[in-house]
């Protein structure tokens, strides 16, 4: 007898063991689940919903106006937030990381960033992926820092990332405050963000790009029309239709400003590749991500369309950069710039910086306005 009451008083033991195993796992379950509802509400509450047309903030300095019939040149440059140096990969592309760099490689990639800009020169920027406040960036606010870098040049910034919290992947990409930047050593009169369409919809969208075109009015001197700027980058990580609704927009967009008698100039990181230009100069191999096309036949015939397709403006982040074969590399040619037909194009030319402060290498084009 005894020994049947000690198992008996085992199989008790070992039953309230299971019991307080189930309870927990069904505590902590419920904790999750939410601990999740609680997080997409904030997501829901705080997510970023731009107006259509947003009048933007210009740092007005310099007074001078876009003249006619001089050399202006421009650049265009994915910054790849301070932190896509040469070290970085990438788990959208293929890579493992998703914080890329320490705060002191942030800081030493926008010197470099910024020690290039200042040797090229230009007259416009156009800086993608400018981070104000991020924890993949230290959260180092590089619109102050471009700001202070260049003083002599009016500036506009529009968001297009903006996220409380993106909980995925592990460890999470968390908070993210990001986008497009123009600076002009002439007098720029107004400048308007304007929305692009989101190709996300439900969860996905709560934690996504609300893109946008950076639209800048410069005053031409000597003339009653404008120079019309569009500083963009497209979208990247959709199944294509995304590409197209976007680039759909920007042409209604070129169109009017053209047809209003101005001169435009669009440029930035597009993720695609115009059709004119041969698609075997850099081929993407398979398992690689795919940039769209945009097809030039697409627009009127008052657009000329602009790439140098002697570099490469891209490379890709399944592996770092640093100490690997460059030759083994997938690289792209997705940045450029489209022209309407009253400017005219005297040269451009990718900038080989060897992708050390960013995963994309600076496009600079020389222009001059035409009567």
């Amino acid at each position: 007898m005894p020994m049947e009451d000690d198992k008996r008083e085992k199989e008790r033991k070992k039953s309230r063991i299971w019991q307080k195993l189930l309870i927990w796992s069904v505590n902590v379950l419920i904790g999750l689940v939410l601990t999740f509802i609680i997080l997409i509400g904030i997501l829901y509450v705080s997510e970023y919903k731009p107006n259509p047309v947003e009048q933007l903030g210009v740092d007005e300095v310099p007074e001078d106006q876009i003249p006619l019939h001089e050399p202006i040149t421009l650049m265009t440059y994915n910054i790849g937030y301070g932190a896509l140096g040469d070290n970085a990969d990438f788990f959208m592309d293929g890579g493992k990381s998703v914080k890329t760099a320490t705060q002191d490689r942030v800081y030493e990639n926008m010197d470099e960033i910024v020690s290039a800009t200042e040797e090229m020169n230009p007259d416009i920027i156009f800086y993608q992926e400018v981070d104000e406040n991020s924890h993949r960036s230290s959260h180092m606010n590089e619109v102050n820092y471009l700001e202070w870098a260049f003083p002599d040049y009016e500036t506009a910034f529009a968001y297009n990332f903006r996220v409380w919290f993106i909980p995925y992947p592990l460890p999470p990409i968390g908070k993210v405050n990001s986008g497009i930047m123009t600076l002009s050593r002439y007098e720029i009169e107004e400048a308007e963000r304007v929305s692009l369409p989101c190709p996300f919809t439900g969860i996905e969208r709560l934690g996504n790009l609300k893109r946008c075109l950076l639209v800048a009015h410069l005053p031409v001197e000597g003339s009653d029309r404008e120079l019309t700027l569009i500083n963009l980058h497209l979208e990247a990580y959709d199944d294509g239709e995304g590409k197209a609704a976007q680039t759909e927009k920007l042409r209604e967009v070129l169109q009017a400003e053209y047809e209003k008698g101005n001169y435009v100039i669009a440029g930035g990181d597009f993720n695609q590749v115009f059709s004119g230009v041969d698609p075997d100069i850099y081929p993407v191999r398979e398992g690689y991500w795919q940039p769209g096309v945009i097809q030039e036949g697409d627009f009127s015939d008052d657009w000329q369309f602009v790439m140098d397709p002697s570099m490469p403006t891209c490379r890709s982040l399944d592996r770092p950069y640093a100490g690997a074969d460059p030759d083994t590399f997938q690289y792209y040619m997705i940045d450029g710039y489209i022209l309407s037909s009253n400017v005219k194009l005297i040269g451009v030319e990718t900038q080989n910086l060897g992708f050390v402060s960013s995963d994309h290498n600076p496009v600079l084009m020389q222009v001059v306005l035409e009567e």
